[in-house]
């Protein structure tokens, strides 16, 4: 009898511990009170349980500390909160929640003009969050959170173009989710949020995947966790290059002024002209230097003050926001141990829906109730890296760039001995030819990189032997050119490209400006033909270079659709024998070594996530702890027995 009540207890004991394995639904109520209405979960993730029809929507004011627009007044932004109707009734919910200075639309301005000048948009939209978050985060117990930011529609003050004063504004609404700042309705009442349990997670686009990078380097109490997405880190790197004033892909002549101006949608604009004026003064085209106006803008420098988690997603094809961006960030959320992910995609400047439907949600669905519900599940126990390829399957890592790519120098040449060779992996003679070339800013990238082994006036172009195995790009490539320009002032571009079979393809881009070749912060003045050593960054990348393909790397002055267009003429001499590139990339170069990779190593445990290992560590775990649970409930009854 001893026996058999043993084993009823240890099966009974099993099935207990087996319950969330076999996804079984969960009740958990979204507080502490009593009457709360409990929140669904299965499989890790809060599941509908609130009607999305009944939902309540307010509009409210946040007072926050900033007078962006001096009127002697704290500038009040307006914000939109879409909640369970449930939380009327005592429930409270974490918040999702979306900053924005483009709920009132986007007016862009003229143009800077970006021919001739070199010194010695978007329709109106309603609400920028997208649809799909309101109504299928409210029924799974979220309040979902709008706000205009600061000098945008419903909201006062002026726009300042990511700085400090449109950060604090945004981190004020976060302060009153926790009940730290005040808020009022239309009518002056002030109204607090005891509907919000304090635990927030913002997620944002763009801009406003900028705003929560920048929040996010405050440390505000109660940001639990940050998704921005295709978003900014450093507002210099987005318009400037080593020095180069450039602009964002598709956006040629655009600026931090003409972005203010163009989400200014309050009441009475004029206000902040001469605000407006002054970012243009302060923002500095004319020489492209890093100064007081970009380091305020910088969230970099600020990295190690994050305490919320960072879902980073970003596309690979995103030429409006590059790939800097996100590159950069990841970098020092690694450095800094903060608890990450990150998603890059073959898309453009896209939600990830567009890019992976269902299972983007599904994906964001698990973290938000890991980070905002406290709910335990395996979203932190999946691969920290996945990187989409051009077939639309996904691959699984462990870290990026990839833990095997290698920094493998190739050095540009011309020797005579070989025309089809351009780009080597082993020294190149000494003795070769200056090789020349004259800018003329109207020729278009596209146009500038065909025919790589004809001459050109306009461009150097240095191209590898053919492949004789794919390689992949995984990182950021580094250029050191020396060179000597004609003039006091140029632009130096290039642009390392894919030549196949059936044409060539762009796979990243580099600008500098040659005067700040010593400090991005003091432009310094060329003396014409004195050579000098140019060293800048290209944008990284992740992409693959099949075998049987060449890499090319093509030296040009102006990019007509990024940088300034100065008239043509300008002479740049390239001196190929000290010049190379360095490339990180994973396997083996023409030329290389080669040696014969084991099994073990192509499929090395560093670099490769695999789930299945994961998943069955996880069993094996599980089944271990059942059992020795299970034999120390066995003699805890026997010796109860005996006692009795």
């Amino acid at each position: 009898m001893k026996k058999r009540n043993s084993m009823i207890a240890l099966i009974g004991f099993v099935f207990v511990l087996f319950i969330p394995l076999l996804g079984k639904s969960e009740r958990v109520k979204a507080d502490n009170t009593e009457d709360a209405k409990e929140i669904v979960v299965k499989d890790g993730m809060t599941q509908e349980a609130f009607s999305y029809e009944e939902a309540i929507v307010d509009k409210v004011y946040v007072e926050t500390p900033v007078d962006s627009d001096e009127d002697g007044e704290k500038d009040r932004i307006y914000v939109e909160i879409m909640r369970p109707k449930e939380t009327e009734n005592g429930m409270q919910v974490p918040v999702i929640f979306n900053m924005s200075p483009y709920n009132g639309g986007l007016y862009y301005p003229d143009y800077h003009d970006v021919d001739k000048e070199l010194y010695g948009g978007k329709p109106a939209s309603s609400r920028n969050l997208k649809d799909h978050y309101f109504n299928y985060f409210v029924p799974r117990g979220y309040a979902v959170v709008t706000a205009n930011s600061i000098g945008t529609e419903h909201s006062d003050g002026c726009p300042t173009t990511g700085d400090e004063k449109e950060i604090l504004a945004a981190k004020t609404v976060i302060d009153w989710f926790n009940h730290r700042a005040v808020a009022y309705d239309k009518d002056g009442k002030e109204v607090a949020a005891d509907w919000s349990t304090g635990n927030v997670g913002m997620i944002g686009l763009s801009y406003d995947g900028t705003l929560a990078n920048g929040v996010a380097t405050t440390g505000v109490e109660g940001l639990k966790t940050i998704v921005p997405i295709n978003a900014i880190t450093n507002w210099y790197d987005y318009y400037r290059a080593n020095g180069a004033v450039i602009a964002p892909g598709g956006y040629q002549g655009d600026d931090a002024d003409r972005l203010a101006r163009g989400v200014l949608t309050r009441d009475n604009p004029d206000v902040c002209k001469d605000f407006m004026d002054q970012i243009e003064k302060d923002q500095d085209r004319k020489t492209g230097d890093y100064n007081g106006f970009w380091d305020a803008r910088n969230y970099l420098k600020d990295a190690d003050q994050i305490k919320a988690s960072v879902f980073l997603i970003h596309g690979l094809n995103d030429v409006n926001v590059q790939k800097k961006q996100f590159a950069q960030w990841w970098e020092l959320l690694k450095k800094n141990e903060v608890p990450r992910k990150l998603w890059l995609h073959q898309g453009e400047h896209v939600d990830p829906l567009e890019v992976r439907g269902e299972a983007w949600l599904t994906t964001l669905n698990k973290w938000f109730a890991y980070w905002l519900y406290d709910i335990e599940n395996d979203v932190m126990d999946e691969a920290m890296v996945e990187i989409e390829h051009v077939d639309q399957s996904w691959e699984e890592l462990n870290e990026w760039p990839r833990k095997d790519a290698e920094d493998k120098t190739l050095y540009l040449t011309n020797d005579d001995r070989d025309e089809s060779i351009g780009l080597s992996i082993n020294d190149v003679p000494s003795d070769q030819e200056k090789e020349r070339f004259i800018d003329n800013a109207s020729i278009k990238a596209s146009e500038i990189i065909q025919h790589p082994f004809t001459d050109s006036n306009n461009r150097l172009a240095y191209v590898s032997p053919t492949l004789e195995e794919s390689v992949r790009l995984s990182g950021t490539p580094e250029l050191t050119i020396k060179a000597s320009v004609d003039r006091s002032a140029a632009n130096l571009s290039a642009l390392l490209v894919d030549y196949g079979p059936d044409g060539e393809e762009i796979v990243t881009r580099g600008w500098m400006d040659p005067r700040n070749r010593n400090s991005l912060s003091k432009s310094e003045a060329l003396i014409a033909d004195q050579p000098y050593r140019f060293n800048w960054e290209m944008e990284p990348h992740d992409y693959e270079f099949k075998k049987g393909h060449r890499i090319g790397i093509v030296l040009l002055s102006s990019d007509h659709a990024y940088t300034k267009r100065p008239e043509p003429g300008t002479e740049i001499t390239v001196y190929p024998e000290e010049s190379h590139i360095n490339l990180p990339l994973v396997g083996n170069f023409p030329g290389e070594d080669i040696q014969t990779a084991s099994a073990e190593d192509k499929d090395h445990p560093d670099n490769k996530a695999s789930g299945d290992s994961v998943s069955q560590v996880f069993i094996y775990a599980s089944i271990i702890l059942v059992v020795i649970a299970g034999f120390g409930l066995i003699i805890a009854l026997r010796k109860a027995s005996k006692s009795n």
